[in-house]
């Protein structure tokens, strides 16, 4: 006990590194390293040692942007590609846990504070019932947290790869346009950065206005700061998306235990978000509309919590 601990929190952008003491959650000496700086996931890990010391470590547990299944790690949104059991060999690690990112996110839930915590509409916890966390970023990642009388089971799926399912006559027009890019459609296609620079562009081409050259990081600048930009109806309707997305995912795990919204946009743009239609496209679920009220949706504030899940997960007897 008392040993140090590596954990990281790798995205398509940026990796998180930290030490925790063996046994606590709590992150110490963060760094945030950008994925383009190095050629691979080791390069970047043996930097981070090396800036605190190159301290002897013996565990580590790391939670990825990806499908993590397979001996050989490949990131879906960055150039990283590595086999896991080879870094567990050159850093000399006795024990390495290697998890999705929503893992790593779901299993911060039950350690967040209220503070962490701003909620979004009605509803309310029913204890021991399934939890749901969902976001967008770089992707879009979702992932469930059981609870178990061994303690938490973190449900790890791909959930941003449903397919999208327009709504109304104008989602199916920018169905068409995204059609036209992409042989398939996914939630995520449309809820991530960069598929907030696609839908603007698709309501550009749909309401016959010019498109301009944008980041998403721009975008949203525009549309905090101009109510009648059309960048402005685009945030709008991303939220009004997620919150679409957000309800689908909570009927299909029944997500009583609460919804909780993470990734790297949505903070960023708080109050606009508090505003938005999402919460009403949350419970917009017909028949099961009134069930969808009684989940309560937390935007969630803690700026690590993927270091923390990856802490948890530590001592989580479910995940080898």
């Amino acid at each position: 006990m008392n040993q140090p601990v590596v954990v990281g929190d790798i995205g398509g952008t940026n990796a998180r590194f930290a030490m925790v003491l063996d046994g606590g959650v709590q992150p110490e000496l963060i760094k945030v390293l950008p994925c383009a700086d190095y050629k691979n996931m080791p390069d970047a890990l043996a930097d981070y040692l090396s800036s605190v010391g190159n301290p002897d470590i013996k565990q580590a547990c790391l939670s990825f942007a990806c499908p993590i299944h397979q001996d050989q790690i490949k990131m879906t949104n960055n150039h990283w590609d590595f086999s896991r059991s080879a870094v567990q060999q050159q850093f000399g690690f006795d024990s390495f846990k290697v998890i999705n990112d929503f893992t790593a996110l779901a299993l911060s839930v039950p350690y967040l504070t209220d503070d962490e915590l701003m909620k979004i509409g009605g509803g309310e916890v029913v204890a021991n019932k399934t939890k749901l966390v969902i976001g967008p970023g770089t992707g879009l990642g979702m992932a469930g947290l059981a609870a178990t009388s061994s303690g938490w089971l973190a449900l790890s799926g791909e959930g941003g790869h449903v397919d999208f399912a327009p709504r109304n006559k104008f989602e199916m027009g920018v169905l068409e346009v995204f059609l036209k890019k992409y042989p398939r459609v996914s939630v995520e296609r449309l809820l991530c950065g960069a598929g907030l620079v696609d839908l603007y562009e698709a309501h550009c081409q749909l309401n016959g206005q010019p498109i301009k050259q944008q980041t998403a990081a721009d975008i949203s600048s525009k549309a905090l700061g101009d109510e009648n930009s059309i960048e402005h109806q685009v945030l709008a309707h991303f939220c009004d998306l997620l919150g679409a997305a957000a309800g689908n995912a909570a009927l299909t795990l029944g997500a009583e235990g609460g919804v909780y919204i993470m990734g790297g946009i949505i903070p960023r743009i708080k109050d606009f978000f508090a505003e938005s239609q999402f919460r009403q496209s949350f419970e917009n679920k017909g028949r099961l509309q009134n069930y969808a009220e009684k989940i309560p949706t937390y935007l969630v504030l803690s700026e690590y919590p993927g270091l923390i899940g990856a802490a948890a997960a530590l001592d989580n007897n479910y995940i080898n």
